[in-house]
């Protein structure tokens, strides 16, 4: 009878349910998708070696099933190649948990973990040139509650660079402003990716706008709620980004050639940052970025700055100097001596 250690079962729960949480500190949405991977691929498999999904062993993910797998999800569901190396991260997480935790699938774990990546086109951020940012912020109607709301909303994505998950579950409780703003900076404690927690400097003027809105409500109440004073969700951030660039176009049609999102404005705190002299390893913090290489993609496609450091380069057009021979000026002073 095979031991219980060899049903995919139990390592599956262990691997969600304590080892995404307790030890990797996952974020939600990287939980799910996570999940997700594996509510495709083991009916997949399943299907594929005519056994039920309960019954799969260790043995039976397979390297040959994981790549025919992936190729499935590119040409019957269309998923893009990020998506298919999203997955894939997925696979090679759960198997490296299993490698650790139990030295007779090692060489399973090894045969899994050399699956490759496969290399797609890499894509360009897309950001929004200062004009731009100013019209979006500009495109709430300031006279009613919800186009207060929603400069707030703007204004706050584009001071602090936060993520849409981020901004929807911020509290009252996580500002901290002030009576007195000139003497003191007013922040906003945010929590980022994994429950990691940073703080960012709030501008008076969002201060401002935020004092309208959470005025007279409670600590433990979300920021930004919806028309039925329901805490907003992400969705419904990327929707009212989405309808005021939409309303911009007319005015803007540069907008229509690029794919704006709250991320986009988050991109574009990042370049502007940088396009006003701010430190890349401050940038790094304020955005919440693990790892500096995160980050260093902005100096990549900042086309300001790099024409500027291409101008520090630049050969000068200057006349090549007279011979001393030729200096007369300069013989006759010799001559004298």
């Amino acid at each position: 009878m095979k031991n219980e250690q060899f049903f995919l079962g139990p390592w599956m729960k262990r691997f969600l349910l304590e080892y995404l949480i307790s030890v990797k500190n996952l974020s939600r949405n990287t939980q799910q998708s996570y999940r997700d991977t594996f509510r495709l691929y083991l009916p997949y498999l399943a299907d594929t070696i005519k056994k039920s999904v309960d019954t799969l062993t260790v043995q039976d993910v397979s390297s040959k099933s994981i790549e025919d797998f992936l190729l499935s999800i590119e040409s019957e569901r269309h998923c893009s190649i990020a998506t298919r190396n999203q997955r894939l991260t997925a696979i090679h997480a759960f198997a490296q948990f299993v490698g650790l935790n139990n030295p007779e699938h090692a060489e399973w774990c090894r045969q899994i973990r050399l699956i490759p990546f496969k290399k797609g086109p890499k894509s360009s951020i897309t950001y929004l040139e200062k004009n731009e940012m100013d019209a979006l912020l500009s495109a709430p109607d300031r006279s009613t509650e919800l186009g207060r709301r929603d400069y707030a909303l703007l204004l706050f994505l584009y001071n602090t660079g936060t993520r849409a998950d981020e901004l929807a579950q911020l509290a009252i409780g996580d500002l901290d402003i002030p009576r007195n703003s000139k003497k003191n900076v007013s922040l906003v404690m945010i929590r980022g990716k994994g429950n990691k927690l940073r703080r960012c400097p709030l501008w008076d003027d969002t201060s401002k706008e935020l004092i309208q809105i959470i005025s007279d409500r409670k600590a433990a109440e979300h920021v930004f709620l919806n028309r039925y004073k329901q805490p907003i969700t992400r969705f419904g951030i990327h929707a009212l980004v989405k309808r005021y660039v939409k309303q911009l176009l007319p005015q803007y049609p540069s907008l229509a050639m690029k794919r704006v999102s709250p991320h986009t404005i988050r991109h574009t705190t990042a370049t502007h940052l940088l396009q006003s002299g701010v430190d890349i390893n401050t940038i790094r913090a304020w955005l919440g970025h693990v790892s500096l290489n995160t980050t260093n993609i902005y100096v990549e496609v900042n086309l300001e700055m790099k024409a500027k450091a291409l101008a520090c380069c630049e050969v000068s057009g200057k006349k090549p100097q007279k011979h001393w021979r030729d200096d007369k000026d300069l013989m006759s002073f010799l001559g004298s001596l």
